[in-house]
């Protein structure tokens, strides 16, 4: 057999299976450590372009009521942080989702800006994360001020069993780009508006009471009267913001009349919206119903959208029963957790939004919530304008609130089966609800607001169509009181477990009026999109073939008409929300019909996938847009009644029941006879508790206008007859109050149950088993199948048959559409009552009495129904089922074959139905267990393993010492077995592993049930395919490429020059993930081609199919599913093998309290456990370990290794981080070669020296010999061939390794040289992971020449540099001062410089007194010594974070220089003037001169070319900030620095000339008079001014009257003469 060739192959050529396998090495690699997962996680990287100077930044991460901070950075605007942070939570998603995650910037208590998203947000991104993203920061005080600044950041959100793909570090350089990098989600634009949403509240009906029957009498003895108690408000929370309107005191329909203004930016990145109307309380104020509103499903970002715009519309909101009781045990459902289980109150909103014009002078520009006072809706009237023109959709006259209208309610309880046996004893009734209508407990019968009179016609498409049912029930309708209740009855045993009501031919009615807004429109759009969604599920998608392009276009042209029909009764919608709902439905319409076009013209075979993809997201379209925002008519409740207590629920949407004259409009289940399926309400329908069917009814529905209601029995089957209720002498009232069906009429039916098999059922008992039996139900008739013994895959073989069963309805309704049959699965205990495992549902096929029993109906095949538990899926069945008409007995067919002999009266299933067997031999090669577990406290010593398939098996070789050897001395067994023709319907193989005890005793130890056979299936070789026909053309095309040959020819003589010594194995690392920013200054590596590894971002098995190609590995299980299944040990099977690597780990879970760890690494393998507690890296979350271990072990005993990560602790015991396991035995068996990974290149020596044992030329020809074929013979002209053996070639034949899957039928993909990264969990969190680890293992047999020392991955140390930075000069800086002598602006200057990180290591230069200019001379030298790593561009700085710190902790920073100009004071504190800060590995080139120099160079850093310190060794040039300076860098190591040593500032050794200031200080001593003139013109120039003018003016008088006598004088002589 194939499974005995292996295994003898396996004997000669590997190892001898009998006895242990020696492993002289098992080498461990570790270099660092990833990324938690618990469910939030967000990393504070750095903060760039703070608002503000010399600043003291801290982040605080706030995640709902949780808040974090980082530490505090000094004196920058650019801090960087790198701190990481875990919150945990233990809540459902939909609160989880809900919660605001914020980062906020703060500077001694004053926030600087903030940004916020929800919890849900992140989760929908891909991988659950956001990577290495810019946050946006805005002033929520001040939305006028634009930016604040950018946190970038890493947030994650992790459910259980999520993983996340943590990237490896980009280019820095890339993510320089901030605004290509912003924290938003995809098609959020990036620049963000601020916008005001407006929530208007104006009132609310139909509140409960919230007073129980005591409080309400200690009310009235206190106040003296009975008032309504409960005092209602409304509060809004939206973006972690909370607003509420004002306290309506005892009122049960409060009028508020207000709005609620919300300022946030949009789009916002929170989703929903959530609205409460809570009960002020002095004590406590508790919700009476809540309602989200999902921003999504009210908006459209397309290219005809619109902002979120809602209603006016009543929103109805369900919660907790309204029983009235002191506690309420339902609470939750009020808050919004859960389904509401009941009608509490609806609420009347709008919303809209308005984006705001921040620049205006007017407008308010805190963020706080507003809440304002408006108009009554009566006052609004009709609707407004949409976009600034007329509404052409509305009537002028209808108002935005809506018609109200009287609706009927009808339903008939046709059947009540399955009832649970507890309350079975128990009279029982049925209550049915629409809002408060029908509620026996506080229902009303008509509205307040209601008149009596009826408001003017119908629409006009209607009018025609809608009449009353006749002159007499037009008048009757005054008087119709609702029915909303069923009689009281006692039910009827039906078996053990269930009850049912005996109705049998005389069915109770119920009747309900109530009155609503006719928003019926709403509910018929929402019916339309349903069906349509409907018709591409049931009718495209399972007929998906050669018709397919025609049947999309054919789909697609009927949605086009269906549109045009809906966009034509849109017009009358009554909100804008519907109005722009138009536009859009219009848009989709165009889409549709290119689509239309597009399918016909394009669908090919191969082009059949991704038009399938095409029609899911079509189907997510109208799905997400059938789901209508605005509510109407409320959700029908129906609730069973014991003992006056309300027992059971169901809810079904008013939609699905509603009536309409148009087919496509009317829901799916009205005028219908449905089965609904009653569960208990709030948390007791969750666990075991809610497993159980409570109770099964088939009703009919019917919801109308009061109008239409001679239509509410057109859908009923035929044959029933109406019993109305007697109203006076010969009147009748016109509902029934029961239906009566003729006994003429009763179909009678034999019903046939071929239960064949069951698989993967939970678990029931505590030894991992079953005892299952099946439980049929149908109608009032039940059956069981019979007990199977411990098992999971039960093959029963059995039919059940129900005679004389009684339908009602016509029989081409019966054919169409029968009635559904319930499969309980139950587990059979010998003591106390059968536990439920889980439930199916199946329609059987029916067979009338005028229908031939034959092809193609019939007979029946067997199908596959789902088995739930609860909402999990809880295994298959495997059965087919029959209703045939009953005419007379010779109208069945017969039923074939004779009863069951050994198993008792059983009828088997029949020869046409059960599946054709063919036989098939099953061989298993039973390799060992491994990692058993104690089973009753008992060690397992003699274990044996079962194989059962089909009710044939074998046994395995017993274990005779499961300690010293756990393999099996017999390997190979096999077993014959009939197994279905049709593969799919295989049964599963089952295993089973018992120890074998003293006295005959067997203890089962774990079981495991293989589902599918199919993979298993041996096929036999493929005869057509020559095994080397192609292979040696594809290896002489593989090695003879010129191409690649000449890429090998330079590598191999790349490896022999001897600056590769400069290389290291993180050389190699960094190169392979693309992040080595090393740069050298030997010319030989400008071109260098570095060899690489593969870096697998998980786990190595992902690739390799598991390494299951040798060896097949089994969980074996016991215990009750749910009660987490206890894996008790390893099963090792023949198929295929696994094999793992080690390395590297980053970002673990914090384990101390200042969320931090100090984490070491221990490995287990057996009986070896090896802790490198001394190793332990003292606070690190991304520790580098860098660590090899070489272990010895021994197959099989030996072969499970586990990698913990420790947190070492002071005191007390160390606590598990994580772990992972890795199973070598399965990697050393693999055909994949995982024992040791193929290098990319093959060199004797160097850091990428081959370590593998076997030479390249070795393992090929191992490889030839296992696989059987010729070769390799090695050709001249570099090319390889399978021929007699030549001389070899190790690079030529690495080259045929490495393409060793091209090779027909034999080839397989060999293990490169690697890095994987596995997941750390953690017991105690199943499901969430703890942190990743990068790491390799290699595995080398002791019968091998031994390995090479291991490779060394001791983490790189860091290189002492020297940085000497002289400041020179300084121009154009500010002048702060005011010279109080002179008047003159001037400053004090001096520098002030540091490294990022080492804030406590500053260093000032001398002061420059008095510049007038801004000019400053100094010639000082600052002298930095730090540590670099050149691979991560990081400084590492080591420290303690306190005094009370045990150890140092290691810090890396990225190597960034801060110069600061400052104005020196004697009095008071320095003023700071400006800084600019430096990356060290890339910033702008100096300018040569100051006039060059300007704030571009910073600006425009991105388009200007970059230098590096670390490459250029000095630069010298003038950089601007708030002025210029003129500097000197120059970057030593720290050998050179010791060589060339220098002083600080102007000192020794090398001391800088003394700068040539120009000495002003005190220059009013040596010009006193100038000083005094200054000093007095500065006080006194308007004194001197007018003091001038003043004395002119007397000059000017003095000389007129000095002159007057002699003019006049002399013009009296002249007069005379």
């Amino acid at each position: 057999t194939q499974l005995q060739k292996k295994a003898d192959r396996s004997q000669r050529d590997r190892v001898t299976l009998n006895y242990p396998t020696l492993l002289q090495y098992i080498s461990v690699y570790f270099l660092t450590h990833i990324k938690d997962n618990s469910d939030n996680i967000v990393t504070v990287i750095e903060a760039r372009q703070l608002m503000g100077l010399n600043m003291d930044p801290v982040v605080c991460v706030e995640v709902g009521e949780e808040k974090k901070y980082t530490s505090m950075k000094e004196s920058t605007n650019c801090p960087y942080y790198n701190e990481y942070f875990v919150f945990d939570f233990h809540v459902p998603p939909d609160i989880m989702f809900d919660k605001i995650l914020k980062l906020s910037v703060s500077i001694d208590g004053t926030l600087v800006g903030t940004f916020k998203m929800d919890v849900g947000t992140v989760y929908s991104q891909p991988e659950h994360q956001f990577y290495h993203k810019w946050a946006m920061l805005s002033d929520p005080d001040d939305i006028t001020t634009g930016c604040k600044g950018y946190v970038k950041c890493d947030i994650a959100v992790v459910g259980k069993g999520d993983n996340i793909k943590t990237p490896h570090k980009a280019n820095e350089t890339d993510e320089d780009d901030i605004e290509g990098n912003l924290l938003l989600p995809e098609g959020v634009p990036s620049e963000r508006q601020w916008a005001r949403f407006y929530v208007k509240i104006y009132k609310a009906e139909g509140l409960p009471r919230m007073n129980t029957s005591i409080m309400a009498n200690v009310k009235k003895a206190f106040i003296g009267e009975n008032k309504d108690l409960v005092d209602p408000y409304v509060q809004v929370i939206f973006a972690g913001q909370k607003g509420k309107t004002t306290v309506q005191k005892s009122s049960y329909e409060p009028v508020w009349n207000e709005q609620i203004i919300f300022t946030e930016m949009f789009p916002p990145l929170c989703k929903r919206m959530k609205i409460q109307i809570r009960d002020s309380d002095k004590v406590n104020d508790v919700a009476i119903g809540t309602h989200f509103v999902d921003l999504r499903k009210i908006s459209n970002d397309g290219d005809k959208g619109f902002l979120p715009t809602f209603g006016p519309a009543w929103v109805n909101m369900y919660g907790s029963t309204r029983n009235y009781t002191l506690m309420d045990e339902h609470q939750d459902l009020n808050e919004g957790l859960g389904e509401g289980v009941s009608f509490r109150a609806r609420l009347l909103i709008s919303m809209a939004v308005e984006i705001l014009d921040t620049s205006s002078a007017e407008i308010m520009s805190s963020t706080e919530v507003q809440v304002e006072a408006m108009p009554n809706i009566s006052e609004v009237g009709s609707f407004p304008a949409v976009n600034g023109r007329g509404n052409p959709f509305l009537d002028p006259g209808e108002t935005a609130i809506g018609k109200m209208e009287e609706f009927f309610l009808f339903g008939s309880f046709l059947e009540a089966t399955m009832i649970d046996r507890k309350i079975g004893d128990k009279q029982i009734s049925f209550e049915v609800t629409i809002g408060n209508y029908g509620n026996q407990t506080d229902g009303v019968n008509k509205p307040s607001s209601m008149t009596k009179k009826k408001e003017g016609g119908e629409s006009d498409d209607e009018s025609e169509l809608i009449q009353n049912s006749s002159e007499d029930e037009g008048e009757e309708e005054g008087d119709l009181v609702s029915v909303s209740s069923t009689p009281l009855m006692k039910p009827v045993i039906t078996d053990r477990n269930y009850f049912h009501l005996p109705y049998f031919s005389k069915k109770p009615c119920i009747y309900i009026k109530s009155w609503w807004q006719d928003h019926r429109r709403r509910l018929y759009n929402s019916n339309i999109m349903d069906k349509i969604a409907d018709k591409l599920v049931t009718e495209i998608v399972p007929q998906w073939g050669d018709e397919t392009d025609f049947s999309l276009w054919f789909f697609f042209t009927q949605i086009h008409s269906i549109y045009t029909c809906l966009m034509v009764h849109m017009r009358r919608l009554s909100n804008m929300f519907h109005c722009l709902y138009l536009s859009h439905c219009s848009s989709l319409k165009e889409n549709m019909s290119q689509q239309a076009k597009a399918i016909r013209s394009q669908v090919k075979k191969n082009t059949v996938k991704d038009k399938l993809k095409q029609v899911q997201n079509f189907l997510q379209k109208l799905r997400f847009l059938a789901d209508e925002p605005q509510h109407s008519i409320p959700d029908v409740f129906i609730w069973m009644m014991s003992n006056n207590k309300r027992i059971a629920y169901a809810r079904i949407p008013a939609k699905d029941i509603l009536y309409s004259i148009v087919d496509e409009e009317t829901g799916k289940d009205c005028g219908k006879v449905k089965a609904v399926f009653l569960r208990l309400p709030g948390k007791k329908g969750f666990g075991p508790a809610g497993w159980t069917v409570q109770a099964k009814l088939e009703m009919y529905f019917w919801l109308g206008l009061n109008k239409q209601r001679k239509d509410f029995l057109s859908g009923l089957p035929s044959g029933f007859e109406e019993n109305k209720a007697l109203k006076g002498p010969g009147l009748q009232s016109v509902p029934p109050i029961s239906l009566v069906y003729s006994s003429k009429l009763k179909q009678v039916f034999q019903l046939r149950a071929h239960m064949y098999q069951a698989r993967s059922l939970f678990a029931a008992d505590s030894s991992g088993l079953s005892d299952p039996f099946a439980r049929v139900f149908f109608s009032t008739h039940s059956q069981v199948t019979e007990v199977l013994n411990e098992t999971l895959c039960p093959t029963w073989d059995q039919m059940l048959v129900f005679d004389n069963v009684e339908l009602y309805g016509e029989a081409s309704e019966l054919r169409d559409d029968p009635p559904i049959i319930v499969i309980e699965i139950y587990d059979q205990d010998t003591v106390g009552k059968a536990e439920f495992i889980g439930r199916a549902f199946a329609k059987p096929l029916t067979k009338m009495s005028n229908e031939h029993y034959g092809p193609p109906r019939f007979p029946p095949q067997l199908e596959y129904y789902q088995i739930y538990r609860g909402n999990c899926a809880a295994g298959d069945l495997l059965a087919a089922f029959e209703l045939l008409q009953v005419a007379g007995k010779a109208d069945l067919p017969p039923i074939d074959g004779p009863t069951d002999v050994d198993r008792g009266p059983i009828l088997p299933v029949p020869l046409g139905i059960r599946p054709v067997l063919s036989r098939y031999r099953i061989e298993v090669l039973f390799w060992g267990l491994r990692d058993l577990k104690r089973v009753n406290l008992a060690q397992v010593d003699r274990p044996r393993v079962d194989i059962e398939c089909a009710g044939k098996g074998v046994q395995s070789a017993l274990i005779q010492n499961y300690k010293k050897n756990p393999n099996f001395s017999t390997l190979v067994k096999w077993f014959e077995v009939d197994l279905p023709e049709n593969e799919l319907l295989h049964p599963p193989l089952n295993i089973r592993v018992v120890d074998c005890r003293a006295f005959g005793r067997y203890t089962l130890v774990g079981s495991h049930a293989v589902t599918s056979l199919r993979k298993f299936i041996y096929g036999g070789p493929d005869k057509n395919t020559s095994l080397w026909s192609s292979a040696g053309t594809s290896a002489r095309r593989t090695s003879s490429s010129p191409r690649k040959l000449g890429v090998l020819r330079s590598l191999i003589s790349f490896s022999l020059t001897p600056d590769e010594r400069m290389l290291d194995w993180w050389s190699k690392y960094f190169a392979s993930i693309e992040t080595l920013m090393e740069v050298s200054s030997a010319p030989v590596f400008t071109n260098l081609r570095q060899t690489s590894l593969v870096v697998y971002n998980k786990e190595l098995e992902n690739d390799f199919d598991g390494f299951e190609d040798w060896l097949h590995t089994f969980s074996l299980y016991r215990g009750k599913a749910g009660d987490d299944d206890d894996q008790t040990g390893f099963l090792v099977l023949c198929c295929f093998t696994i094999y793992t690597s080690l390395i590297y780990a980053t970002d673990l879970h914090p384990a101390d309290i200042n969320g931090k760890a100090d984490p070491y690494i221990s490995i287990k393998l057996g009986k070896t456990e090896i802790k490198d507690k001394e190793n332990y890296i003292s606070k690190q979350l991304n520790p580098v370990f860098g660590k090899s271990f070489d272990i010895e072990a021994t197959f099989p005993m030996e072969s499970m290794l586990t990698v913990s990560i420790y947190d070492w602790d002071l005191v007390g015991t160390d606590d598990l981080i994580g772990e992972t396991k890795i199973d070598l035995e399965n990697r050393y068996y693999s055909k994949h070669r995982a024992t040791c990974g193929i290098a990319s290149t093959y060199s004797v020596y160097g850091y990428n020296a081959w370590r593998d044992p076997m030479k390249p030329t070795q393992i090929l020809t191992k490889l030839c010999k296992d696989s059987k074929v010729d070769g390799p013979h090695y050709g001249p002209g570099g090319r390889v061939k399978v021929a007699n053996r030549k001389q070899t070639d190790e690079h030529l034949a690495l080259m045929v390794l490495k393409h060793w899957e091209e090779i027909p039928r034999v080839g397989c993909k060999l293990v490169p040289e690697h890095v994987e990264t596995r997941p750390l969990l953690n017991p105690d969190k199943p499901g969430i992971e703890q942190g990743r680890i990068e790491m390799w293992v290699d595995m080398f047999p002791m019968d091998m020449p031994p390995p090479g020392p291991p490779t060394d991955i001791s983490p790189r140390k860091p290189k002492r540099y020297e940085l000497r930075v002289i400041i020179w000069n300084t121009d154009e800086v500010i002048l702060e001062d005011d010279d109080y002598f002179t008047g003159e602006k001037s400053s004090d200057i001096f520098v002030r410089g540091w490294l990022k990180g080492q804030q406590e290591d500053k260093q000032d230069t001398d002061v420059h007194y008095h510049s007038l200019t801004g000019e400053g001379n100094f010639n000082w030298r600052f002298v930095f010594p730090f540590d670099y790593l050149m691979a991560e561009e990081k400084i590492v700085i080591s420290k303690k974070e306190s005094m009370f710190s045990w150890d140092e902790t290691e810090y890396k920073i990225p190597a960034r220089l801060t110069l600061q100009v400052w104005d020196a004071d004697h009095f008071s504190a320095d003023d700071f003037l400006g800084a600019i800060e430096l990356d060290l590995n890339r910033f702008p080139r100096g300018a040569k001169t100051a006039k060059q120099c300007s704030i571009d160079m910073v600006l425009n850093e991105q388009e200007l070319p970059t230098i590096s310190i670390f490459k250029q060794k000095r630069v010298k040039g003038w950089w601007p900030f708030v002025g210029k300076v003129e500097a000197e860098l120059h970057l030593m190591t720290a050998e050179e620095a010791e060589k060339n040593p220098v002083g600080l500032g102007r000192n020794e050794p090398d001391p800088l000339e003394k700068p040539n200031r120009p000495d002003t200080r005190l220059s009013w001593l040596f010009s006193p008079l100038r000083i005094a003139c200054i000093l007095i013109w500065r006080h006194y120039k308007v004194h001197f001014v007018l003091l001038l003018m003043g004395l002119l003016l007397l000059l000017f008088l003095a000389l007129l009257v000095f002159s007057m006598p002699g003019s006049l004088s002399h013009r009296i002589v002249n007069l005379g003469g």
